[in-house]
């Protein structure tokens, strides 16, 4: 799948633009690089193969929260079918979240120290919303759904 790249920090821009400037790292768009493979989507999303089942993100939406009781929508990442590896020398560095394809936040991660999951409180309750993530070995992957 096509996006540019922020060569500084890996940010991923997928709205078909780079950005002025970095949501994540500040920096100009001229650090931006227009990549045609920049992020990879499984062949047969009905059929993964066992590495797109450790990378492909599987996204919850739970339209009720147990935190927040009026007006939020509890949305839960964890990276593959078949949980992701969380060592040293293979890990999910990071995982970008997009409300129809603008950036909204990012969850960085620690080797040995994290499962490869993570969890917002959504305000809204509608929309697309994108994760990507990024192994340190493979590169990144995206997974969607409607909220």
């Amino acid at each position: 799948m096509k996006g540019y790249v922020c060569q500084a920090c890996g940010f991923i821009s997928i709205n078909g633009k780079a950005p002025e400037k970095c949501p994540v790292c500040g920096a100009l768009g001229t650090s931006f690089l227009e990549k045609e493979d920049a992020i990879k989507i499984p062949v047969d999303s009905n059929n993964l193969t066992d590495p797109e089942k450790k990378h492909v993100p599987v996204i919850l939406v739970k339209k009720e929260c147990g935190l927040i009781p009026d007006g939020c929508t509890d949305v839960n990442v964890k990276i593959g079918q078949i949980i992701h590896p969380m060592e040293d020398k293979h890990s999910i560095v990071h995982i970008d979240f997009y409300l129809d394809k603008e950036y909204i936040s990012r969850v960085m991660f620690t080797p040995n120290k994290l499962n490869p999951a993570a969890g917002f409180h959504f305000k809204v309750s509608e929309g697309q919303l994108s994760v990507v993530e990024l192994c340190n070995l493979h590169g990144a992957w995206i997974g969607e759904v409607k909220l």
